[in-house]
């Protein structure tokens, strides 16, 4: 005869999705929200998660912004927190200009202006990718930040 078996409370992922103005002023409410809604789930303005996820949403919605920008198109955020961690998600239009692919991501000149943002992401995310978005066309850059106590943040706002 089998064991009994606990039951288990099922696991919800919670999940933030907003569109923004593909404009220098989207991608700063991005980051404002995306901190906003990471204190909403329990991970608090200044730590080192929050810290790097705002790091990442910026430099990921000012890329969306700056080249993946299609006149008339907004881009996407979508931050969850599947098993572990933190999921940021950002979307654009742009199906022709895309960017490297995790390890290839080359550090720029000293006096170059830009550049830089991808090696941010590379160095804040516990690992990231870029794959095709599925509806419209696209891409998404997805990238996730480990959370040691993700557990305790899903037990506490059950």
């Amino acid at each position: 005869m089998p064991a009994p078996r606990t039951p288990q409370p099922p696991v919800t992922v919670r999940v933030f999705c907003q569109r923004f103005s593909a404009t220098p002023r989207g991608a700063r409410l991005a980051r404002h929200l995306a901190l906003n809604q990471l204190h909403v789930w329990g991970v608090p303005h200044g730590s080192e998660a929050a810290e790097s996820v705002a790091v990442i949403v910026a430099e990921l919605a000012a890329n969306a912004v700056t080249h993946g920008r299609v006149p008339g198109r907004d881009f996407e955020l979508r931050l969850s927190l599947p098993t572990g961690g933190i999921r940021v998600e950002v979307s654009d239009t742009r199906t022709e200009e895309r960017p490297p692919k995790p390890g290839d991501v080359r550090p720029p000149r000293p006096l170059d202006e830009h550049g830089r943002g991808l090696l941010l992401v590379e160095a804040m995310a516990d690992r990231w990718e870029v794959v095709d978005r599925e509806a419209p066309p696209g891409k998404t850059v997805r990238a996730e930040v480990d959370l040691p106590r993700w557990l305790s943040l899903v037990d506490a706002r059950r």
